[in-house]
């Protein structure tokens, strides 16, 4: 049967198509994958092997840039500096909802340089030796362990779940920003400075970041079951690194007080 649509009967006969019957199982996947007529191409999907391909890349970058600031002996100089860097394109990231691979990537960049001079500076002082890989060895195992707790279903992801841990998130937020400003002021809050009190306070943290790790996986489950393009690989692995950030920092300072007691 003809097409009453013009634009149809236009159309020549793709290779495979059968002039009389059914058609071909080829035939059909040719006229699937071809685009509409005057339309731009359509981007595929957002996959797993996407999401994985992404965040190996972006970490991947991130700790080579912490490799060679270390190996440059890089100091706070450009520690802080690349920090402030590393917000920014974040906070541009975040609010453009940004899949930019350039973006993201100079992201990961400024992170690991920052990270890796951090890192150096710790591993300068002798009683700090090892600390650095300790700290990655348990933000990678910490990451492991959380995708299988997700995978298996031991914790779910529910409204309420959520709601009580991004409640946890913004009170660590606003802890961590008063003993900043406290700080600023010369005001010492012993929250943060070693001894018993910051290394439960440590602890507290790095369990929040780590069940945070948890909302990460459920949003890039929730975006390839809704059909997500392929780009939104590149922003979901950008949310995996600053979660990433966030728990090797934490645990490093750990290490750090546990180390002076």
């Amino acid at each position: 049967m003809q097409s009453s649509n013009p634009a149809f009967r236009s159309l020549r006969q793709p290779p495979g198509a059968q002039q009389q019957g059914a058609p071909s199982a080829a035939y059909l996947n040719q006229m699937y994958a071809r685009p509409s007529v005057g339309a731009p191409p359509r981007e595929r999907f957002l996959t797993l092997d996407d999401v994985v391909a992404k965040t190996a890349t972006v970490l991947g970058v991130g700790i080579v840039s912490a490799v060679l600031a270390m190996a440059l002996h890089l100091t706070w100089s450009l520690a802080l500096p690349a920090m402030i860097v590393g917000l920014v394109l974040s906070l541009v990231v975040i609010f453009k909802q940004s899949t930019n691979p350039a973006l993201i990537l100079s992201y990961s960049v400024a992170e690991g340089v920052a990270l890796g001079a951090i890192t150096g500076i710790f591993e300068s002082i002798p009683k700090y030796a090892g600390i650095g890989l300790q700290a990655l060895v348990g933000t990678l195992g910490v990451f492991a362990g959380m995708l299988v707790v997700y995978k298996t279903g031991a914790i779910r992801v529910t409204p309420k779940f959520t709601k009580m841990l991004i409640g946890a998130m913004i009170g660590v937020l606003v802890l961590v920003v008063f003993n900043l400003i406290a700080g600023a002021f010369g005001v010492d809050t012993h929250l943060r400075s070693g001894g018993t009190l910051s290394i439960i306070i440590s602890l507290v943290i790095i369990v929040i970041a780590a069940l945070s790790f948890l909302l990460d996986f459920d949003q890039i489950d929730r975006a390839i079951k809704v059909g997500a393009p392929a780009s939104y690989a590149w922003y979901a692995a950008f949310g995996l690194m600053v979660t990433m950030v966030w728990l090797y920092l934490e645990i490093l300072r750990l290490l750090g007080n546990l180390r002076n007691n």
